[in-house]
């Protein structure tokens, strides 16, 4: 992420233009995104109401008559690898862009090359889904400089098959769902049983502040392969297929040798029951009602599902202090990076000053980064800018 009075989707063009001479044939952008409620129901076959963030990840290419990819990011460098050959050794933000090329050629057969530059607004590793942004964004690259029809669901199983297969992190399909399909203030509701999705327009009052506590985490070393593993453990002693058909009155009949996992179960359970509610809340405008649900939502990241951190949870505590916050809770992933806020939308200003003023980063868990906070509006999904 680059501080820049230009946006990615502009500096990129000239950014390319710098580096090539000569403009790109083609810009994509993809948008991160910040998840209202729903947390770590995903991979459980469950409910989520992400949004997208009036940020992009942006990449300008023009093609190769090779299976050749030269990329030039802003941020990381420049990698130069080929298609047919093995992502393993290449840089980790360069095997997210190999991994896309490699899906598409499975599903659309040989796959032309490109040379192109990469720029993103999205800060990395804050659980703002700049991975997906990143995919999502190439997926839609290397559909343009191939003449492919893009097909956005298929982009999104492509970044997921990144993900699961390419990196290892056993992650649902939300981000990437979410970068495709989003709509300009709406939070998009999906089923990730069968992918079914729902525009939810915003309510009207309150606003969404993103809070970015400046610590950075790596979810493929971290717990998150662990809660997903106990949660298809818990699934099978249940005897249902995932725990989105688990209820409360099953997991009292499982015997003690499971209670330490139970709780894992009872977050996703309780979850699923907060983000329907959730949406009946948006659809009848309460939006003390939708704060409630998304501070119930922390406490139960935070004590049951274990992913929160001292960070998260010292944020979230210095925005309930503040009479303009209707709820809060950490997005994402966890372990690190962002929480969010429901906050009067009148108030912006003021709630972004008391946290500024009276948090304070835990010794427990330093930052790498300043906090930052800012409101964020609901914003559109990936597309093509020729």
């Amino acid at each position: 992420m680059k501080d820049s009075p230009h946006l990615a989707k502009d500096r990129v063009r000239e950014l390319f233009f710098e580096e090539y001479g000569h403009m790109p044939s083609v810009i994509a952008r993809s948008p991160g995104r910040v998840n209202l409620i729903g947390e770590h129901t995903d991979y459980n076959e469950g409910f989520v109401l992400p949004i997208a963030l009036p940020f992009d990840t942006a990449i300008a290419a023009s093609p190769e008559n090779s299976s050749t990819i030269r990329v030039l990011s802003e941020g990381f460098g420049e990698a130069i690898f080929d298609l047919n050959k093995d992502p393993s050794l290449l840089p980790l933000w360069a095997r997210y862009l190999h991994g896309m090329g490699t899906y598409l050629k499975q599903t659309r057969g040989q796959i032309t090359g490109w040379s192109g530059y990469i720029s993103s607004d999205i800060p990395i590793g804050a659980n703002l889904s700049s991975s997906a942004a990143l995919e999502i964004a190439a997926g839609l690259i290397f559909c343009a400089v191939n003449n492919i029809e893009a097909d956005m669901q298929e982009l999104a199983y492509a970044g997921q098959f990144v993900e699961n297969t390419i990196l290892g992190l056993p992650s649902g399909i939300m981000d990437q769902m979410t970068c495709a399909f989003a709509k300009h203030d709406n939070a998009l509701l999906i089923d990730c049983k069968d992918l079914t999705m729902s525009q939810i327009k915003l309510p009207e009052g309150a606003a969404i502040v993103v809070m970015d506590t400046g610590t950075r985490r790596e979810l493929v070393g971290s717990e998150f392969a662990n809660r997903r593993q106990t949660c298809e453990t818990i699934a099978r002693a249940l005897g249902v297929p995932s725990l989105r058909y688990a209820t409360h009155s099953g997991l009292t009949q499982l015997d003690s040798s499971h209670a330490a996992q139970s709780k894992r179960a009872r977050h996703v359970i309780n979850e699923n029951i907060r983000t329907r509610k959730a949406v009946e809340a948006i659809k009848a405008q309460n939006i003390n009602e939708l704060g409630q649900l998304m501070t119930e939502s922390h406490q139960s990241l935070r004590y049951d599902y274990e992913v929160s951190s001292p960070a998260l949870d010292e944020i979230v505590d210095t925005a309930l202090k503040s009479q303009h916050c209707l709820g809060a809770r950490m997005t994402g992933g966890g372990f690190a990076g962002c929480a969010i806020a429901l906050v009067k939308d009148d108030k912006v200003d003021q709630f972004s000053t008391e946290i500024h003023e009276n948090y304070q980063s835990s010794a427990l868990q330093p930052a790498e980064n300043p906090t930052k906070v800012f409101s964020v509006r609901a914003s559109a999904g990936a597309s093509l800018l020729h």
